[in-house]
């Protein structure tokens, strides 16, 4: 793996506040309200703010979500904050609608009342020891119960994004309008909000959590506290919770660096590209006919690379970006590559290098609760 410290100086230490575009904001209201979102969402619905996650009936995950709760509303009233990048999936609205029934619930968009804000570099929780719980499986939650307020913050419309510390805060303002760190931070683009959370190797959206395809664990929404394994019925449970406690994670979203050895060109990354691996033979192999003619082992799998950006500070030819990979390939020995993709003329017949990284604030299983898989 790459040395963090690399990739890590791009972090901006000073007070930063960004838009977050492509969101889609759902209203759900109505005394039927919480329980409603309670069955379907993965984490539980109490009547405050949260991070979730909907699941489908086999376990994979359609949209991850903010749930937002406003002051002074006669009925619970919740604005569900997810991507509106196009994806294989129906729009949440629509599956929404489908669980209705006859429950007393309102649900309508108003995606065209709201704006999406992120702002960090100035709470105090970028520096939190969290405790964990493990299962033998790989999963792992972070433990909130020792925690003396509630863990998403109680300020109506804003959440103190707990997916990682130092993600500082998500604020949900009206359309047009800007949050009032605006006066007291530097304002930035959306995409210094994409290189914020690659840094703190967080996953958002359909292109990290393709909908229908990403199952929650191995998209690290367990470590982020977007599923919650004691939780009674959801739609999703029963395959999310017998992977918790019988199966094995074999696939983690890391942070990576991409270099590539030509520097023509700048076009960005695509997404979804195949990520391969080698071996690495030994350097000594070419003086040692023997070695050198030991046969190696096929890899099995693949890997995916997810978001990316840019980054020529760090060097010509070079980007940051998120990857699904196989933790089989997190070894010395094997180097991984990006697939030639043939579908972008710009990037035709290059090759990236992909050197992950384990965030800092990841934790360590202890020996006694690894299995073999």
């Amino acid at each position: 793996m790459v040395h963090p410290l690399r990739p890590l100086r791009l972090l901006r230490s000073t007070p930063s506040v960004a838009p977050v575009p492509h969101r889609t904001v759902l209203s759900v209201s109505g005394s039927d309200a919480t329980h409603f979102l309670d069955g379907l969402l993965a984490t539980t619905v109490q009547g405050k703010q949260s991070y979730g996650a909907f699941l489908h009936a086999q376990g994979r995950v359609i949209y991850d979500v903010f749930l937002y709760t406003l002051p002074s509303q006669s009925t619970p009233t919740y604005l569900i904050e997810h991507d509106t990048s196009p994806s294989e999936s129906l729009p949440l609205f629509d599956i929404l609608k489908r669980y209705v029934l006859r429950s007393k619930v309102r649900i309508r968009d108003v995606s065209q009342e709201w704006d999406i804000w992120a702002a960090w570099g100035h709470d105090h929780w970028a520096n939190e020891r969290r405790e964990w719980t493990w299962a033998r499986s790989g999963a792992v939650e972070p433990v909130w119960s020792k925690t003396t307020t509630w863990p998403w913050g109680t300020e109506p419309g804003v959440i103190i994004d707990r997916r990682a510390p130092g993600m500082g805060r998500r604020m949900i303002v009206p359309k047009g309008e800007k949050p009032h760190e605006t006066s007291t931070h530097d304002t930035l683009g959306s995409d210094a909000y994409l290189l914020h959370r690659i840094l703190h190797g967080v996953p958002e959206g359909a292109i990290d959590i393709p909908p229908l395809h990403a199952f929650p664990i191995e998209s690290n929404l367990d470590m982020m506290g977007g599923v919650d394994f004691r939780k009674g019925c959801y739609v999703g449970q029963e395959l999310t919770v017998r992977t918790y406690h019988t199966g094995v994670v074999r696939k983690r979203i890391l942070p990576t660096v991409l270099s590539r050895s030509s520097q023509f060109g700048h076009a960005a990354l695509a997404p979804n590209l195949t990520i391969k691996p080698s071996v690495v033979t030994p350097s000594s192999s070419g003086s040692d006919p023997e070695l050198a003619s030991i046969r190696i082992p096929r890899l099995r799998g693949t890997s995916t690379l997810l978001s990316s950006v840019l980054t020529p500070c760090l060097g010509p030819g070079t980007a940051v970006g998120l990857a699904l990979l196989r933790l089989d390939h997190l070894r010395p020995c094997i180097e991984l590559h990006t697939d030639h993709p043939k579908t972008v003329p710009e990037q035709s017949g290059q090759r990236w290098k992909v050197e992950p990284w384990r965030p800092d604030w990841w934790p360590e299983q202890p020996p006694e609760e690894q299995v073999d898989g």
